[in-house]
């Protein structure tokens, strides 16, 4: 089987799986504990860390290690929401989120906080004259995506930051599992005060995130327990999640900007482009992992099963809404025509993917284009 469906968990590198084995072999102990195990234990997930810091740019922050991406997005919409409330009680994020965030937002309108939900155009990006008239005075936290899961849109999230920082205090946050180790991501030259990131979705262990802070940038806790992470995750760190995470991490930063996942995308997208009954919902100046296509009047499963059988892996949307029956919160966002928005893949490459590969998804698509031309 060909596997295309990365942006939604990728293969753990072997060096990766090594690193955590032998974590778990030799420093076993609980790094909280004040004997000479637990002491040298608690310096390899120090370490870890601080290379964790050092890839993000952001040397002098913190680390809080999560159970993956999920947990970290609701830390610091819930966290640094709670924590920044003596300053106003005004949220601002995308129409486009991981649901992490969204409904995460939505629990705390449920406290009293405002929250506006920023529209986004056809092709997902938002409007920043849209963000510098709603970012006020009351403005506590904002948080954007800086690469859509669904389609790959790249938000201008430097632009964004210079907005924020010029009209409030406003921390500011952005998810950024899928654009580590595709794109550069470094918070100082970004002016990100927190980033979440996710160690599956850069061939490293599911299980394993972290939420990235600036120095000074403290959330409240959401979780209570003996106070491990300077009191903001409870519970016995996983020591050897810590130094995979950041073994996967160095391994994908390396790889930032892949002229050939971007070389692939074009040449599926000119292959695209000649046919009616298709559409590219990715924008041209989009991720170079995220293809996101629609096909007119056929469900995406329709088209995920048939390239299964050719021996192809795709997925429909994000793993997290795949098996809705509806369009995604996404695909209704962009405004996407009827007629298409049940017709939605998405292909995504990783580091297991070749050229001859995706010559082959390429033979498939026109068989199951010249399928569709002839009403199935």
């Amino acid at each position: 089987m060909i596997y295309f469906d990365n942006s939604s968990t990728t293969q753990p590198d072997e060096s990766v799986l090594e690193s955590f084995i032998a974590a778990n072999m030799k420093y076993y102990a609980n790094p909280a504990s004040l004997h000479i195990y637990g002491r040298e234990t608690e310096v390899l997930l120090k370490r870890s860390k601080e290379q964790m810091l050092s890839l993000v740019g952001n040397e002098s922050g913190e680390v809080i290690l999560t159970s993956g991406g999920t947990e970290a997005n609701n830390l610091a919409i819930i966290g640094l929401a709670e924590a920044y409330r003596g300053r106003g009680n005004h949220i601002i994020t995308t129409q486009i989120e991981h649901p992490s965030i969204l409904n995460a937002c939505r629990k705390l309108e449920e406290s009293g906080f405002e929250v506006d939900y920023l529209p986004v155009d056809a092709q997902g990006r938002i409007s920043l004259d849209e963000l510098e008239k709603t970012v006020k005075k009351e403005t506590i936290l904002i948080s954007i995506m800086h690469v859509n899961n669904e389609i790959g849109t790249i938000q201008p999230i430097r632009q964004c930051a210079e907005i924020i920082k010029n009209k409030s205090r406003a921390i500011f946050h952005a998810d950024c599992v899928q654009s580590f180790g595709k794109l550069p991501v470094n918070m100082d030259s970004l002016q990100l005060d927190a980033i979440t990131l996710s160690a599956h979705k850069v061939n490293g262990l599911k299980n394993s995130g972290a939420l990235i802070l600036k120095k000074g940038v403290t959330p409240v806790a959401i979780n209570f327990g003996g106070g491990q992470e300077n009191g903001l995750r409870s519970g016995t760190v996983s020591v050897p999640n810590a130094v995979a995470m950041a073994k996967a991490m160095r391994i994908s930063s390396v790889q930032e900007e892949r002229e050939d996942f971007r070389e692939w995308r074009n040449l599926l997208i000119a292959v695209c482009r000649p046919y009616e009954n298709i559409r590219v919902l990715s924008p041209d100046y989009g991720a170079p992992h995220i293809l996101s296509l629609a096909f007119k009047s056929i469900k995406g499963e329709v088209a995920v099963n048939y390239f299964q059988e050719q021996g192809i892996i795709i997925s429909t949307s994000s793993a997290c809404s795949s098996k809705s029956k509806n369009a995604g919160h996404v695909i209704e966002a962009i405004g996407l025509e009827n007629k298409f928005k049940n017709g939605v893949i998405r292909i995504s490459f990783g580091n297991t993917n070749t050229k001859d590969q995706i010559n082959e998804f390429i033979k498939v698509l026109k068989s199951f284009m010249d399928l569709i031309e002839r009403g199935m």
